[in-house]
């Protein structure tokens, strides 16, 4: 593409030359995406640790409001990106201008959400740009001594027989790997950006602020394409119409384990009973998805959804650390199990060792007496 010869300065060895932590600020139908708010709270993060800025960029027809929102959850400054070409996602014609955008301001970190858009475009544009993306990732860090503590609470290293380089600043980027089984720590000490995708739901959004909503910086950047080089064209979008669990979004999330496993159906009736009369939804283990017993959008995990409800109650599960990963950071956690020394306890707010086939009757009448 023209796009790819505009800055003949661009290096991706000088590592010197990058400073920032951008985010690719995906918008549909004019519309951001929560994901977008959650990777500018964690850039946020990364570029105080960093002692740098975080910049966002957005794609477009029509941008116009979107700066403010995006600067609220902490962007200092939010590169716009608007052509005609640009209302509807096509792989070509983002990946042209995103590199085009990352070869004007290297950025030494660059973030997609881990949707549709992300998993498609975030590699095309690491290729192009010479660099390496770390998908799907669940943890981000560039200050070694959170990196230290995190794994602390989610690994069984010992961090205390490690040895550590405490200046390193280099992004350390961790996302499950042999099928979930394992958390995998992933670097790009060589090149830049260091790109990564973030799954949905996984980083917890900041409060957002009027302040530094107003104090945004807004640069118009000049989008240069070549018709010839654009291979696609949406002629049109249509939605199916498909009811999928929002585990992200939930309050109240009610999941279960292999413990059903003695009566399948009738743990998956109590349980979602138990869901109905809270106002919550149905979520599962792994080990129940890839049983059968429920579709994949009830996954919870690592390898599933991470949410961060009020409530999370965990019905005859383990507590894997895959498991536990996500969904450690609801507010409360209440875990039913008859083994007693179940990992699940060690982070549940409420606990009570028991079969599940006799306390999940008992939770249901408590909750209808209670909303009485």
């Amino acid at each position: 593409m023209k796009g790819e010869l505009i800055n003949m300065s661009y290096d991706f060895r000088d590592l010197a030359a990058f400073h920032g932590v951008m985010v690719f600020c995906e918008q549909r139908q004019g519309e951001l995406m929560p994901t977008d708010f959650e990777l500018v709270s964690e850039a946020r993060k990364l570029a105080d640790d960093l002692g740098t800025e975080v910049i966002g960029c957005v794609l477009g027809g029509d941008c116009s409001g979107m700066p403010h929102d995006i600067a609220g959850y902490g962007a200092d400054k939010v590169i716009v990106c608007e052509d005609p070409r640009l209302e509807k996602y096509t792989t070509d014609a983002y990946a042209a201008v995103i590199c085009d955008v990352v070869r004007e301001y290297k950025p030494e970190v660059l973030l997609f959400g881990a949707t549709n858009i992300g998993r498609d475009l975030a590699p095309r544009c690491a290729a192009r740009l010479h660099t390496g993306l770390t998908a799907d990732c669940t943890s981000l860090n560039v200050d070694t001594e959170k990196y230290i503590q995190f794994l602390r609470e989610n690994s069984t290293i010992d961090v205390e027989k490690s040895k550590w380089n405490y200046e390193d600043k280099g992004l350390k980027m961790t996302r499950p790997a042999f099928g979930g089984h394992l958390m995998a720590t992933i670097i790009c000490p060589r090149f830049r950006p260091q790109m990564s995708t973030v799954r949905p739901g996984v980083m917890k959004k900041s409060e957002f602020s009027e302040a530094k909503a107003a104090a945004v910086k807004v640069e118009k950047f000049n989008v240069v394409l070549d018709d010839a080089e654009l291979k696609t064209e949406v002629l049109e979008i249509v939605k199916e119409s498909k009811k999928l669990v929002d585990l992200i979004g939930a309050d109240i999330i009610v999941s279960v384990g292999q413990g059903i496993g003695s009566n399948v159906e009738e743990g998956i009736r109590l349980a979602q009973e138990l869901a109905d009369v809270l106002g919550g939804v149905l979520g599962a283990s792994r080990a129940v998805v890839d049983a059968g017993w429920v579709t994949a959008d009830h996954q919870v995990g690592q390898t599933g959804k991470t949410g961060h409800p009020k409530v999370y109650i965990a019905l005859g599960i383990s507590g894997a650390i895959q498991h536990k990963a996500g969904m450690q950071d609801s507010e409360n956690i209440i875990a039913v199990n008859k083994n007693p020394d179940a990992p699940i306890f060690e982070c549940a707010t409420y606990g009570i060792v028991g079969d599940l086939f006799k306390v999940l009757p008992l939770m249901i009448e408590a909750a209808k007496e209670a909303k009485k």
